[in-house]
């Protein structure tokens, strides 16, 4: 009698558990994502000035802009175009960079934005909006300095 009601209790248990395990899946895996289009910048500046920011203290600058929970900072930042390619998923990256920066920020914009970007050229100053992920540093391996990286950019302003 006492082993069928241990065993009772266990499959409760299992049941509870398997239901409460799928709850929090589904709830994960179809958050809604975060609209950085329709959200306002938590920063706005130059290239110039995040880079120095990055290069002067990384560890400060990564508490600023980034966050360990994937909801890092929105930032505007305006700047010179430097470089217009395209990556592998057939999205535009602008790279904003002065001759005197010793590194730039690379944004990728998405297909929903690309559009946005196909008459600018290289030269052309303009500010851009995205999620920062990357901040800038230098690679002593590689001997060169990496970009600040902006995901999910878009096009807010041509000067």
């Amino acid at each position: 009698m006492k082993t069928k009601k241990l065993i009772r209790i266990a499959l409760i248990l299992a049941v509870a558990g398997g239901i409460l395990g799928v709850g929090t899946v589904l709830y994960i895996f179809n958050k809604p994502h975060r609209d950085v289009l329709a959200t306002e910048a938590d920063y706005s500046l130059t290239n110039s000035q995040i880079i120095s920011e990055y290069l002067e203290n990384k560890i400060t600058a990564d508490d600023k802009y980034l966050s360990a929970d994937g909801n890092s900072k929105i930032l505007e930042v305006t700047g010179t175009i430097s470089k217009i390619s395209e990556n592998y998923n057939s999205n535009m990256v602008i790279l904003l960079k002065e001759e005197s920066d010793k590194a730039g920020v690379s944004a990728t914009f998405t297909a929903e934005t690309n559009h946005k970007i196909s008459d600018l050229k290289i030269g052309e100053i303009i500010t851009v909006k995205g999620v920062i992920r990357s901040g800038a540093s230098y690679d002593d391996d590689l001997e060169l300095y990496e970009h600040v990286i902006l995901e999910k950019s878009d096009l807010i302003s041509q000067l």
